[in-house]
């Protein structure tokens, strides 16, 4: 070996252990950043005439089967998160039984009520007492109802946002697939761009679960899990038109709520078969046209019996026939063909409120009595109380055609919403420790700060060889100079 290849050759070793010292400098100082992977130096021998090192490339060293499951527990994070929050939010609107301001506790109330001023029917305080509670039930029914299509009416707005960054994410990748293709053409590092792909696959994974193929030529093609295309070559566009208000009768199927569109073809939104089946953004239209509206009827059903076990003719013999009863719907009689939303319209009857030119006494005497009856008559009470006391099946509704009393059905409905908050709720628990632990996994794989000191101390070893050898090939060219 000639001294100039030695020079040559030593050379080679010191810029190779320049971009080593360089490159594993980056991986300690990005050891906590997210969806940073680590890097390599690739070596290999130099010409056969030159001899010495060659840098063939900084290679980025990723499990991508890791990373696809740890994005599987993102989007089923997200989409159990979801669906436990609404039933959560549920839950403490209607309140627990033992919740002196729950539904339950709230009928409890009127019905002791009754039976208070049954005893004392003469007197008018026992009777206005009855008639705010039979206010307060109606105001937990109103008030219920409208935190359906408020929570409704917040998943139409998160909807929107998830298609609005969806469209942004998959945009923000199309270009970033063009920035690492021309990046590996022009022979300069494209790790950079592949990091920052992948931070934005993993916010794109919350919204929708994602297939990832990687391409020959660096790129990649993204699929939900029933094959839509959201990225090959170009991003595909996801379309949704938001609604200001949402009322109880507007849905999906019939219209008057927006679906989802993906390069305007209309797609589905639930069920197994749904190209977004398993992210935060299926959750949102679960809630919004499934959960929501399941609940509602569930309120509905609840409402409409509250208001047919008062309007029955056999109860009140001074209404005239077609006439409401105690509780109506926006003060006029009850039509089956109209239950949706009626917990929202359930109101109590203009006869017994002063304020709107009725008088307590109604509810003793009749609701179409012109004068006040005999004081001590508690016929129409007993009977009151018994309506609400009678055990009895909901036309309505899916609580199961058990026969309850008025606190029996709501307790059921409790009962019902309370299963489902805790199924999610172990759903979110399971989903939870599955996605810590491949983070874990993950974490594993990532910059090891020992082993990258332990192959900083092996590149300065051969730094100061090469470096030893540059300062031999000099003293022997000097040797030679001075002959």
């Amino acid at each position: 070996m000639s001294i100039s290849t030695a020079l040559a050759s030593a050379i080679s070793g010191l810029n190779a252990s320049s971009r080593q010292v360089q490159t594993i400098s980056n991986n300690l100082a990005n050891a906590l950043t997210p969806g940073y992977g680590t890097r390599s130096v690739e070596l290999s021998s130099g010409s056969s005439d030159l001899g010495g090192v060659r840098i063939t490339g900084i290679t980025r060293n990723v499990d991508e089967a890791l990373l696809s499951d740890r994005r599987r527990a993102d989007s089923t994070v997200a989409d159990s998160t979801t669906r436990a929050a609404f039933f959560a939010d549920m839950e403490r609107t209607l309140g627990l039984p033992e919740d002196p301001s729950s539904l339950t506790a709230r009928l409890a109330e009127l019905e002791s009520s009754l039976i208070t001023a049954s005893v004392r029917p003469e007197e008018e305080t026992r009777l206005q007492s009855t008639v705010l509670r039979a206010q307060e039930v109606v105001t937990a029914l109103n008030q219920a109802s409208d935190r359906v299509q408020t929570l409704r009416s917040e998943a139409e707005i998160r909807i929107q946002q998830d298609v609005t960054n969806a469209n942004e994410y998959l945009l923000q990748l199309e270009r970033l697939n063009t920035q690492i293709v021309d990046s590996r053409n022009r022979g300069t590092p494209a790790a950079g761009f592949q990091d920052q792909r992948s931070q934005v696959l993993d916010q794109l994974a919350e919204i929708i679960p994602l297939r990832v193929f990687q391409r020959d030529n660096g790129s990649i093609a993204i699929y939900s899990p029933t094959g839509a295309g959201l990225l090959d070559g170009s991003a595909a566009e996801l379309s949704f038109t938001p609604n200001n208000v949402i009322v109880p009768q507007m849905t999906q199927d019939n219209g008057l709520l927006s679906g989802l569109e993906i390069n305007g073809i209309p797609v589905t939104t639930s069920g197994d078969l749904s190209p977004i089946a398993g992210g935060r953004l299926a959750a949102n239209f679960a809630v919004r046209d499934t959960l929501a509206e399941d609940t509602q009827a569930q309120i509905d059903a609840i409402a409409r019996d509250l208001v047919e076990r008062f309007q029955d003719p056999a109860i009140d013999a001074t209404r005239a026939p077609g006439d409401p009863g105690l509780f109506t719907d926006a003060g006029a009689a009850f039509d089956p063909l109209n239950e949706v939303g009626i917990a929202g319209r359930i109101a109590l009857s203009d006869a017994v409120r002063p304020e709107t030119g009725g008088e307590y006494w109604r509810l003793r005497d009749g609701l179409g009595a012109a004068t006040p009856g005999a004081a001590g008559d508690a016929t129409l009470l007993n009977t009151l109380t018994d309506a609400l006391g009678d055990p009895g099946s909901l036309t309505s509704g899916n609580l199961g055609g058990s026969a309850r009393d008025m606190t029996g059905h709501v307790a059921a409905m409790l009962g019902y919403f309370g299963q489902q908050r805790l199924s999610l709720d172990q759903s979110v628990a399971f989903a939870r420790t599955n996605q810590a632990s491949l983070v874990e996994n993950e974490l594993s794989f990532g910059v090891n700060s020992d082993e990258e000191l332990q192959r900083l101390l092996l590149v300065e070893q051969a730094y100061a060889a090469n470096a030893r050898l540059i300062q031999t090939a000099g003293e022997m060219l000097d040797e030679l100079l001075r002959i």
